[in-house]
């Protein structure tokens, strides 16, 4: 082995252990960028519709976020929080009701008899529950950390949004001069693409909160409002989010005995879905990501096992802009494959690019 690669591994792997180490503090300002794309995005259609001062748009921007949000959970807090008490209140007596109408079911069909299908609800319960307060606990314990950690990422984020460029231009002169157009494209493409899945996540998890919050009011599910809240806030989870929010309501259902009102809430969440991602969404939207399903839910397994549940909001930003970055520069700038069309990770829908053809050097 040459000393030279001897050198190159061992910064590898130097870079490796530093990245590991400091996860946490990445994770962070991660974070803090996805809000900085929020709140930019909000200032730039300011900027364009009233003239605004950088600095007044953002204010603007700042100042009706909170006024939305303090708005919403002045409606919606209450409630919710009665709602959630009393679940979890009676969730020992529902998982009684769950256990007694399975037995019941597995009594009256033979093919039910031999699955301990109770015993297995109660396990998944039981893992749900305390994947959740593995994850969650260490931040709740830590009431200092957690303050210190959410004032940084508000901090960081109104300094990435009020002065973008700064820090763009920053990135771009850690590339060689001869290659700054591709880093020039690669943060354009990464920038629309992160904005792409801000604002559509927002649109999505509002769409899904109040469809499924109606839907289950009709249906006359207990606990529709926290189970419409729970939706759209774990839609930020690609799959899973659908699958456990369509699931959780329907075994809510199930100590009632009731077969077709359990088909109808899960029939109920598969719909709410569907048109979320095919009808309103589309239709509000002018371009989306386009992200191989696969490559989606390999992310979030990763994520949620490297960092936890966190980790689970990150998740399918930090796989787009992975993406377009092996769009740009392995697949365009290595390998010279500027003919193939494939689906780009920001498009139109239904839409088609081939990546930009590499200026010369």
């Amino acid at each position: 082995m040459s000393g030279a690669t001897f050198v190159a591994l061992f910064v590898a792997a130097l870079a490796i252990w530093f990245v590991l180490r400091v996860a946490e503090v990445l994770l962070l300002v991660c974070i803090a960028a996805l809000c900085a794309v929020y709140l930019s995005a909000l200032t730039d259609l300011l900027e364009r519709r009233f003239r605004l001062a950088r600095w007044m748009g953002l204010v603007a921007s700042v100042v009706a976020t909170l006024a939305a949000v303090a708005g919403i959970g002045a409606l919606l807090v209450p409630p919710v929080i009665d709602q959630t008490q009393a679940l979890i209140t009676g969730l020992p007596q529902t998982l009684t009701n769950i256990q007694n109408v399975v037995a019941q079911w597995a009594s009256q069909y033979p093919v039910l008899r031999g699955t301990q299908l109770g015993d297995v609800v109660t396990a998944l319960i039981d893992a749900a529950t305390n994947f959740l307060r593995e994850s969650m606990l260490p931040y709740v314990k830590a009431g200092g950390k957690l303050f210190i950690e959410c004032a940084s990422v508000i901090v960081m984020a109104l300094y990435l949004a009020v002065r973008p460029r700064l820090y763009r231009d920053g990135i771009l002169s850690l590339v060689a001069p001869k290659h700054r157009a591709v880093g020039v494209r690669v943060l354009d493409d990464a920038s629309a693409t992160l904005r792409a899945w801000v604002v559509g996540q927002l649109l999505a998890m509002l769409v899904l909160g109040v469809l499924t919050a109606l839907g289950l009011w009709a249906l006359g599910v207990p606990y529709w409002l926290a189970f419409g809240i729970f939706t759209g806030l774990v839609a930020v989870v690609p799959f899973f989010g659908t699958l456990v929010s369509t699931l959780l309501p329907a075994l809510f259902v199930v100590g009632t005995g009731n077969w077709t009102k359990v088909l109808a809430v899960i029939v109920l969440g598969v719909l709410v879905h569907v048109i979320e991602a095919n009808v309103v969404v589309p239709r509000i939207m002018e371009r989306r990501l386009a992200l191989p399903p696969v490559l989606t839910i390999a992310s979030v397994l990763i994520m949620g096992t490297l960092i936890g549940v966190v980790g689970l909001v990150v998740a399918v930003p930090v796989l787009a802009v992975t993406m377009v970055f092996v769009r740009h520069v392995v697949q365009v700038e290595i390998y010279g494959d500027t003919g193939h069309a494939e689906p780009a990770v920001l498009r139109s829908t239904a839409e088609f690019r081939i990546p930009k053809t590499p200026t010369a050097a």
